[in-house]
């Protein structure tokens, strides 16, 4: 896959942070090279998070966000900032944007407690130095004073020798000093990861898999679904042998095989129709199971599923999903699964659900959180939601988990994954 189709929730998430007008939106103009972010003098311009994709080498596909004011006031404000917060979630690095002029701030010192808190990585980046090392590019030819030259001097040094900061940077987006060596910074903060597949480590060259995917009013017309494509892909690469089919031919594709397949795999949809047809030696599982694994959530996500037992009549229970899209007649999360939990448990539920940014702060309410294989989240912001619920005590799964438990096939479908 190249890099310039790598699904957001496989990207390294940067974000920029800082006050009002400390020229966040100015350095991610310089990072990335476009007008991507409405710069302005007015302080707040920035009201909602800006997302970019872009290469950050030797970092790789990145996705770069620019960030409200964390100083935002008022009502308003207040929303902002809170998407603001929503946005650290998300985060692999953090970057701490700094007026030069200004200094460290309460905000500055609040934003670097919750990078701290949650444990994201995070560099100072002191911006408008052109103010400092030199004349403003127009101003060239203008002549500072002695005073003024003397404070501005008198402000490096202070900024320099604050020891409450171990990783510093000084750039300006207006002369392009700084650019260059923050890249290369930002590339070497994000540790080494093992490397991670969504089943090229089950399989064997040659080993033919059987993908299931069904092709209904649900699905997206023209295209197959995000996992869908990742796990051909993976399976390409492990020089394994992928053959879609849809579930109404699933019969005659298996009897066409020389073979049995090594492994089936299955939208979760079509799971009770395709466990009756698969023969019980041939190894089964879906596409969201192999996503939770992937995204390092199975084991918590099968010990959630036993809640689904104890239910009762009037309880709540969340669908979240990652991702927001045209709902159809029979989706998923809103019509299917509630469909399938109300008749397995018999019980007069409250069902509620959840997308994209959307993800409550205070899960208390709720029995049970089902949440969708979450492809397009990235690793950080799926496990947050995970730990969020888990440190309020609520017990989560996902879609092909909590779909195969209903269907009374739950130990067949993690038997092959779960390892």
């Amino acid at each position: 896959m190249s890099m310039n189709n790598t699904p957001a929730g496989e990207r390294v998430h940067i974000g920029f942070f800082g006050r009002r007008n400390a020229g966040k939106s100015s350095l991610l103009n310089a990072v990335t090279g476009q007008e991507l972010a409405v710069v302005s003098p007015v302080e707040g311009t920035t009201t909602d998070p800006v997302y970019k994709t872009m290469e950050l080498l030797p970092l790789g596909p990145v996705m770069l966000i620019d960030t409200p004011g964390f100083d935002d006031e008022g009502q308003l404000g207040e929303q902002r900032v809170n998407k603001t917060k929503q946005v650290l979630g998300k985060t692999d690095i953090a970057v701490l944007v700094t007026d030069v002029a200004v200094g460290m701030t309460a905000c500055d010192e609040e934003l670097i407690t919750l990078f701290k808190e949650q444990e994201i990585p995070y560099i100072v980046v002191y911006t408008k130095i052109d103010v400092i090392d030199g004349e403003p590019p127009m101003e060239k030819d203008a002549v500072k004073s002695d005073s003024e030259r003397d404070s501005a001097e008198q402000k490096k040094q202070v900024l320099e020798s604050d020891n409450r900061i171990t990783d510093v940077i000084y750039v300006s987006a207006a002369t392009g000093a700084g650019i260059r060596e923050l890249k290369e910074r930002l590339a070497a903060m994000l540790p080494d990861r093992e490397e991670r597949h969504l089943v090229a480590d089950l399989v064997k060259p040659l080993d033919v898999v059987v993908l299931v995917v069904p092709i209904d009013s649900a699905a997206p017309k023209g295209r197959l679904i995000l996992p869908q494509q990742q796990t051909i892909r993976d399976l390409l690469e492990a020089g394994a042998v992928p053959v879609v089919t849809r579930e109404t031919e699933l019969v005659q594709t298996l009897t066409k095989l020389r073979e049995a397949p090594a492994l089936v795999i299955t939208d979760s949809q079509a799971f009770e129709e395709v466990a009756a047809i698969v023969p019980q030696e041939v190894p089964l599982t879906s596409f969201s199971i192999l996503m939770a694994r992937y995204k390092g959530f199975l084991r918590l996500a099968i010990e959630g599923a036993a809640a689904i037992d104890s239910l009762q009549d009037g309880d709540r229970v969340l669908i979240a999903e990652g991702c927001t899209h045209h709902r159809q007649c029979d989706d998923i999360g809103t019509v299917k699964i509630p469909r399938f939990l109300r008749k397995y448990t018999g019980k007069d539920l409250l069902i509620e659900t959840a997308s994209g940014t959307g993800f409550p702060e205070d899960l208390t309410p709720y029995a049970l959180i089902i949440h969708c294989g979450g492809c397009m989240l990235n690793e950080r912001e799926v496990l947050r939601r995970m730990r969020f619920a888990g440190g309020q005590g609520v017990p989560v799964t996902n879609y092909g988990i909590a779909i195969a438990k209903m269907k009374g096939i739950l130990e067949r479908s993690i038997r092959y994954v779960y390892i």
